[in-house]
């Protein structure tokens, strides 16, 4: 606590040092990305600078530029958020924020949760999922428990995908270093009351070894992924709309298993995923647009097949079925409410459980320049009952170069069936813990945010105390006492010439659990560094600089690394683009996963055609 006010007092001067200078400057020439981006992800939408909550966006602008071809890399872009992969083309991708658990993030598409049933923890694997199809990723930083229900402990990644805002087909070809090659072709329909989006992407390469080559692991890791996705919109009678969408993927991957030397070694494995999500949502308006109403069923299906030399071994089916109301009620342009009710069952092989949730936001402007939100939820769980958490957010802008945010919220996640089953047979252990409770949380975080003519300046200071954080020992899943995690997120922006733009970002997270030991998969320092050019309307360039620092391991440390990606493209013609990228331009030998190899220096090219 004695940090937080620091902190705050910190940002307390900064505010009157630079408002005294920045007012000075001519308010109509400061167009911000603050003002121009919608949050949805807060379950009402907000411009970015009445959030009071740490959000991180990524645009699908930002996905061309930096050439970033799968999820998992655009979202290493966001200060506070660490990723690991077990030997990238396709392998297990995980995300931690702000030092949580990877289980501990709800992940949305569209507003489907697709977080797998099946899974140990419930966690997502963004391995599969590729950029091409992404408008923006949000990202939201602490507890969300209130907003989103169980899953959402650590944050939420919400993604929403494309839509068609005109007709136009697309079709986009690439190859690569290790025999990849990746494709796709897109169809969009926009008339007047009607529109629809469908898309197809798939990749294939030869890939690495999964376990690290310099541990005399040679055999080649291959990865075949094809995705399928839909969406619609139609206009009804009285301003209503009916809105759809789902998303398909089949891949197949290779693997490596246990090896005595680092705990992974090449093995004949593999593994088949298809995945489904799908979801549709009536919205209607109600009394000229004061009462909002939406009602969204939303399903995703997750079923994995297991093969050990060639033979199938073992499999996992899951499902998660989720109804959803939500009301808005915009008294005025000082006064939103908004509520709802949800039920949820999910099911993973034969086990299922239920949870209902009850929530309430209310948001209040009493100044022109304040936004204040507070919120309510109960969730119903069929195992451990009723549990209530809350969540209060402000956003104050004394003038528009300056953005002062706060939030405090609480987080509740109920163990998932696989915790609530599981046991080793070959362990002490003859049944599941019966004594396993669910994962309860506080935290807080405050932000100043400061707005130029050329530039931004981010700075934020988080805390998280998490009780009873469900583990792996002994044989089965049981639960820590506490587990701690605080630090800075820093990110700046300049615009040094009308072409040439500067970004940095820079994460201290301090993760311990409460025997003062350091949380397994987390670096301490973390670090971007990216600059772009666009010298002309038809080209474009950047060079990201990507620092990760030492991460404890279950069966090691992984050493800090520093990786050089740089990304091009070019306008051919209006509809003929060209782009190619080299990654880990330096050759780093560097691993994200103790045991797990990465590619080494590696580059593609490609073409994209538009046709109307």
């Amino acid at each position: 606590m004695i940090v937080a006010l620091k902190f705050a007092t910190i940002i307390g001067l900064a505010s009157l040092y630079i408002s005294s200078t920045a007012i000075a400057q001519s308010e109509n020439d400061n167009t911000d990305i603050a003002d121009v981006i919608q949050i949805t992800g807060t379950r009402i939408s907000q411009p970015l600078r009445e959030v009071g909550s740490s959000i991180g966006v990524i645009t699908a602008e930002d996905i061309e530029l930096m050439g970033y071809r799968n999820s998992i890399d655009a979202i290493a872009a966001v200060p506070g958020v660490t990723v690991n992969q077990n030997g990238g083309f396709g392998a297990v991708a995980t995300v931690r924020i702000r030092g949580a658990l990877s289980e501990q993030t709800l992940v949305l598409i569209d507003g489907v949760p697709v977080n797998d049933p099946t899974s140990p923890g419930g966690g997502f694997d963004f391995a599969r999922l590729d950029t091409s199809n992404i408008e923006k990723i949000e990202i939201l930083k602490g507890n969300q428990s209130t907003l989103w229900g169980s899953d959402a402990i650590g944050g939420v990644v919400n993604i929403v995908t494309k839509r068609a805002d005109n007709t136009s087909t697309k079709l986009f070809t690439e190859i690569g270093s290790f025999s990849t090659y990746r494709g796709g072709v897109e169809t969009n329909i926009a008339k007047e009351g009607f529109s629809a989006r469908l898309a197809f992407n798939g990749l294939t390469s030869n890939g690495i070894s999964k376990a690290e080559k310099k541990d005399g692991n040679n055999e080649r890791d291959g990865f075949d992924s094809k995705t399928f996705s839909a969406n619609t919109s139609l206009s009804l009678p009285h301003d209503a709309t009916l809105v759809s969408s789902v998303l398909y993927n089949d891949s197949k991957l290779e693997y490596d298993g246990w090896g005595a030397k680092t705990g992974v070694a090449d093995s004949d494995v593999a593994t088949e995923t298809e995945e489904i999500a799908a979801s549709m949502t009536l919205n209607i308006p109600l009394l000229n647009g004061l009462y909002e109403n939406s009602f969204n069923t939303s399903y995703s299906d997750t079923e994995r097949d297991y093969f050990s030399n060639g033979s199938p071994s073992y499999d996992y089916t899951g499902h998660r079925l989720l109804f959803r109301y939500q009301g808005t009620l915009n008294f005025n342009n000082k006064n939103r409410l908004a509520f709802g009710a949800e039920h949820e069952t999910s099911q993973s092989g034969t086990d299922d459980n239920e949870i209902q949730g009850y929530f309430a936001l209310y948001e209040l402007k009493p100044l022109k320049a304040t936004t204040l939100s507070a919120a309510v939820r109960i969730d119903d769980h069929d195992v451990f009952g009723s549990k209530t958490t809350t969540k209060f957010t402000a956003a104050w802008n004394p003038t528009m170069f300056i953005t002062l945010r706060g939030s405090w919220g609480e987080g509740f996640k109920a163990p998932t069936i696989f915790q609530l089953t599981y046991f080793n047979p070959w362990s002490s252990k003859t049944q599941a813990n019966k004594n396993l409770r669910p994962e309860t949380s506080t935290s807080y975080d405050l932000g100043l945010d400061l707005h130029f003519d050329k530039a931004q300046i981010s700075v934020t200071y988080f805390d998280q105390d998490t009780k009873n954080q469900i583990i792996y020992a002994s044989g089965w899943y049981e639960n820590e006492s506490i587990v701690n995690s605080e630090g800075v997120e820093v990110s700046a922006q300049y615009d040094m010439f009308e072409f040439l733009n500067i970004s940095a970002d820079y994460a201290y997270i301090d993760a311990k659990t409460g025997k003062n030991t350091q949380l397994l998969s987390v670096p301490k320092n973390s670090a971007d560094f990216a600059i772009s050019v666009k010298p002309s309307e038809r080209s474009s360039s950047s060079v990201l600089i990507r620092y990760n620092g030492t991460e404890k391991n279950t069966n090691g440390d992984v050493k800090s690394w520093t990786r050089v990606d740089v990304n091009t493209n070019y306008k051919i013609t209006e509809r003929l683009n060209a782009f190619a990228k080299v990654e880990n331009l330096f050759d780093e030998n560097y691993q994200q996963v103790y045991g797990y190899g990465t590619p080494g220096i590696s580059g593609l090219i490609g073409v994209s055609l538009t046709l109307q």
